[in-house]
């Protein structure tokens, strides 16, 4: 395969806004196309914004407050069913670009009001080819979100190659990874709210490990990008602090950094990539393949959906 040109977004998004985040990231996938990306990752529950506040609120103590910016969170997640996502998936198909976004999904087939931190795939025609939703939120996120089922767990040929995901801390679940890494993957997207040097050896353990292409992100992030009207909001952030340095990089199939990582910069980090890498990379070391013991590990991954309810009806 040809060269790829890829771009990873850290720009936050209006935070508790969604309409404004989707126009923000409409208006980022333009101009990422504009300058020839073929593919976009955004951060972790970019769409509206990843709830750092569950880290500052006192346990036990913030409760009202809590209850407060959740339903406002839970009013403006994203219902796909509703075609909430129609505008990105628009944007996917003008600009001929596959985009990987991250979002607060609201469950609206069966609870109507549970969330779930998800990843969809969207494919340059426009169309979702995969929905992933985090498998174990992590300490108090599992306040915000619920736990998802295995239905996400796919590698989806995209119109750039092969492509998974994991989210944030899920990346450090071996046997999720392992079951990415056995489906021929070419591109692994991790996007995340973590950054830092722990977090980039992961991302490069990762790379070599799965012999692929590592795309991870979080948002960047300041004190003063949180709206005005978010509750309590002089209470929970500094204008002056950088919330999350974003960490947007890109690693080699051999676990070499190829651009970033990018701190403190709320933009957009432009690569470009050759999937055949990742295959020639297989070679010496194919975890899924030569260099697996299936006559000593087996794994079984259940992908069937886990609905709550089952109803039988007269016809």
């Amino acid at each position: 395969m040809m060269d790829v040109s890829i771009a990873i977004a850290q720009r936050p998004p209006v935070l508790l806004d969604l309409q404004s985040s989707i126009e923000r990231a409409v208006s980022t996938i333009n101009e990422a196309a504009d300058h020839g990306a073929k593919l976009i990752l955004f951060p972790e529950a970019f769409l509206p914004g990843y709830p750092t506040w569950i880290w500052r609120l006192k346990p036990g103590g913030d409760l009202g407050l809590s209850n407060t910016i959740h339903a406002k969170l839970r009013n403006n997640s994203v219902d796909i069913a509703n075609g909430d996502l129609n505008e990105i998936c628009e944007a996917a198909k003008r600009n001929n670009i596959v985009v990987a976004m991250g979002m607060n999904e609201l469950d609206s087939e069966f609870s109507g009001s549970t969330i779930y931190n998800t990843v969809v795939i969207i494919d340059s025609d426009g169309e979702i080819l995969n929905r992933h939703r985090k498998l174990m939120p992590t300490n108090p996120e599992r306040m915000v979100w619920g736990f998802g089922d295995a239905r996400g767990l796919n590698v989806v040929e995209t119109a750039v190659g092969r492509i998974g995901c994991l989210i944030c801390w899920e990346n450090y679940m071996p046997l999720a990874r392992y079951s990415l890494y056995a489906q021929d993957i070419d591109i692994y997207l991790a996007p995340t709210w973590d950054c830092g040097d722990t977090w980039l050896a992961s991302m490069r353990h990762i790379a070599k490990e799965g012999g692929c292409w590592v795309l991870s992100t979080a948002t960047a992030i300041e004190g003063k990008d949180v709206p005005q009207d978010f509750p309590e909001r002089d209470r929970l952030f500094n204008e002056e602090e950088w919330i999350n340095p974003g960490g947007a990089v890109v690693i080699k199939p051999s676990g070499a950094i190829a651009d970033g990582p990018l701190n403190n910069q709320k933009e957009i980090l432009y690569s470009t990539i050759n999937v055949e890498a990742s295959r020639e990379s297989r070679k010496s070391l194919d975890v899924a393949g030569h260099y697996h013991r299936p006559d000593v590990f087996h794994l079984e991954v259940d992908r069937r959906a886990a609905p709550p309810v089952s109803f039988t009806d007269d016809e």
